[in-house]
């Protein structure tokens, strides 16, 4: 029996349905921010706490490898939960992750939090997916994911900032205190909107082992370590590469951060129009626009126009948000009934390299310049590409 509870009706989607992807949108949005919020907090909470940026920056590292083990965790132990009541507990939790946070006496006390919520991330991410081709006829896989995974690149252009600007305004606490009345908010539209959706019939080590077996996954899940980890691996010094190395004036470092992530915005749209027609051509042109944009940042001479620059940006903010959407929808088309252990040994494999990709990148920055990151990941990237031109193009 297949685990996709079929769409009532396979014409059009009813606009319950339009309301329930956006409900995990907003979700996917709440998570995501929550991930990555304290990227930008790292300075006042380790002043908050006594701590060296360094050690602060565990709640950053550490809740990306809890939820990568999470994610693998929940095929084995939640497969056979139904979906709703799921979800509707893991957004609860989150809501109680954040809100412990911004009441944290002691970094302990805030690292446990972080600890807490990354349990509920690895095991939302890992049915996320697998949840949005239930509510939609197969055809229109991709739309969905493309709605459900905009909102990480929502998340990455509005999320971080708003709380940054929280954070400016009313200290960091209430920043935190945001996200938790936000996590609360989409458990209620998730709990009113989403559908009765049957769990998984494959699930535990055999599952996940078999789905490793499987030489199309072996080709997607490489591809997917590969541009990640070195899409992290730059990411994570965008800022300093672009105020030392460029020397863009510190009143345009801003804009052009917030021009990556409409890129972001403006790919998911590209994702959903063209993705379930031509997904392994999109994945490839996007594989290829992220090399080009980050090997072209990386030879550009101290001083470049900040409109060059942006035009680059564009183009790598638009072509990893593509890539996002098109390998989990790539694994879905694939995944069958196995969705759910594909899913979360993806998702494992996603968290696991954006710790990953922070950490190699400190590491290769230590002996090179910021240029030369940006060069050798290009190349990391260009390396991608390989096994995505021998996998055979998903059937719709």
């Amino acid at each position: 029996m297949n685990q996709f509870a079929s769409p009532p009706n396979q014409e059009s989607i009813s606009w319950r349905t339009w309301l329930a992807l956006i409900a995990l949108g907003i979700s996917a949005f709440a998570i995501v921010t929550t991930e990555l919020a304290p990227i930008g907090l790292l300075s006042p909470l380790a002043t908050e706490f006594g701590q060296t940026e360094g050690q602060a920056g565990l709640i950053v590292t550490a809740y990306a490898w809890i939820a990568a083990l999470t994610a693998l965790l929940s095929a084995i132990f939640l497969g056979r939960v139904p979906r709703k009541p799921l979800l509707v507990g893991l957004m609860l939790v989150l809501t109680v992750s954040c809100a412990i946070a911004a009441f944290s006496a002691q970094f302990s006390m805030l690292l446990g939090a972080r600890m807490i919520g990354a349990l509920a991330h690895g095991a939302f991410w890992a049915m996320i997916g697998s949840i949005g081709a239930q509510l939609v006829p197969a055809r229109q896989v991709g739309l969905a994911t493309s709605i459900i995974f905009g909102g990480v690149s929502v998340a990455s252009v509005l999320g971080v900032p708003l709380v940054n600007l929280l954070a400016q305004l009313d200290g960091w606490r209430t920043a935190f205190m945001v996200i938790a009345a936000l996590s609360l908010v989409a458990t209620i539209a998730i709990a009113w909107s989403v559908p009765r959706l049957s769990a998984s019939t494959s699930i535990g080590l055999d599952a996940l082992t078999s789905v490793l077996k499987n030489r199309t996954f072996q080709g997607i899940y490489l591809t997917t370590a590969c541009a990640i980890t070195a899409h992290f691996a730059a990411f994570t010094f965008i800022e300093p590469l672009l105020s030392s190395a460029l020397r863009i004036r510190v009143n345009l470092i801003s804009t052009l951060l917030l021009v990556f992530g409409i890129a972001g915005i403006v790919g998911n749209l590209i994702s959903g129009k063209l993705i379930d027609r031509h997904l392994k051509r999109l994945v490839l042109i996007s594989l290829a626009l992220m090399t080009a944009s980050v090997l072209a940042i990386g030879c550009l001479p101290v001083g470049s126009s900040a409109f060059i620059v942006g035009v680059l940006l564009l183009g790598w903010g638009a072509g990893v948000a593509i890539v996002f959407v098109g390998f989990q929808t790539w694994i879905l088309r694939l995944a069958g009934s196995s969705a759910m252990p594909a899913s979360a040994i993806y998702v494992a494999i996603f968290n696991a390299a954006i710790g990953a990709g922070a950490l190699l990148g400190g590491i290769v920055l230590s002996m090179t310049s910021l240029s030369g990151l940006m060069v050798i990941v290009g190349s990391a990237m260009a390396a991608s590409l390989i096994p995505v031109i021998l996998i055979k193009a998903p059937t719709s």
